[in-house]
């Protein structure tokens, strides 16, 4: 189960402190508002039309929705949400094509009977970790940015009162920060499977179309500590490690993947390290 507490657990660094406020609109939760606010160590503006802050290029911004990420000024695109109940994530946990879908084959959910223990490290907004739960798999996801640990905390809350989505989100425990100390701690509990997911370098600004990228990029930054990362879940799982990457995007640094499952946009690479336990 996810921390049903409503503000991310830690501050944001120093970096952050002019580039995010807290709002919310007249039909937002306020006591949800001042803990976040409080917890992150940045401005608590209010109630706020978003279209008309410009002293903050970004919000975490409350309305009768929950929780979402909003970029501010005139024409900016909606909020970014964890969003699990309805929207793209409610029509794939319908519809999704179950472990026939490419990361549930990343993970080897056709190979194997076995309920996984799955690590999702670096957890961004959930969605992997929501349809690998969704597939029977246990899930620890961690998110160690504050901000995107804040929307994923308050999505899974919100999913939780759900009827269709309360059970999958049983199988899910969100933690606070870094996943590669976690994973380096002694005597962690091995994973299964680890799953990666880092934000990249990316060169191409063309690219940055989609409205979760912008505001991803304008809070995340490139995850520069993949090799790092990599080699720590070599370390700790089971089975092996699965890193999702855009289709032409380079390795990460390191061992080379086993095999690799192409989509149409994506990529995972496949790092065995023993046989899952058979059908």
């Amino acid at each position: 189960m996810p921390d049903s507490s409503p503000s991310a657990p830690y501050a944001l660094s120093d970096r952050f402190q002019n580039i995010v406020a807290v709002a919310r609109s007249a039909l937002g939760d306020r006591l949800q508002a001042d803990a976040l606010a409080d917890s992150l160590g940045v401005p608590n503006l209010g109630v706020v039309r978003p279209r008309d802050i410009r002293d903050f290029p970004v919000l975490l911004f409350l309305d009768e929705q929950g929780l979402g990420l909003q970029m501010t000024g005139k024409g900016a695109p909606g909020p970014v949400r964890a969003e699990f109940v309805t929207g793209k994530m409610g029509y794939r946990r319908e519809h999704g094509g179950g472990a026939g879908q490419l990361v549930a084959k990343a993970v080897g959910l056709q190979k194997t009977r076995a309920a996984l223990h799955i690590v999702d490290a670096t957890a961004g907004l959930g969605q992997d970790a929501f349809v690998l739960a969704s597939l029977g798999c246990t899930v620890t996801l961690f998110e160690r940015n504050p901000v995107i640990h804040a929307l994923l905390a308050d999505g899974l809350a919100r999913a939780a009162l759900n009827v269709d989505c309360a059970a999958i989100v049983e199988r899910m425990r969100l933690l606070e920060g870094s996943s590669i100390e976690w994973l380096a701690r002694p005597g962690t509990e091995a994973a299964d499977v680890v799953y990666l997911d880092p934000m990249f370098p990316h060169r191409d600004k063309s690219a940055l179309v989609k409205k979760e990228m912008q505001v991803f990029r304008t809070i995340v930054g490139d995850d520069e500590d993949s090799a790092q990362l990599l080699a720590a879940a070599l370390e700790n799982a089971r089975y092996r490690v699965v890193v999702k990457r855009p289709r032409k995007a380079s390795a990460i640094e390191g061992a080379e993947p086993t095999t690799r499952i192409e989509g149409k946009s994506s990529r995972y690479d496949v790092y065995a390290i023993r046989a899952l336990p058979p059908q």
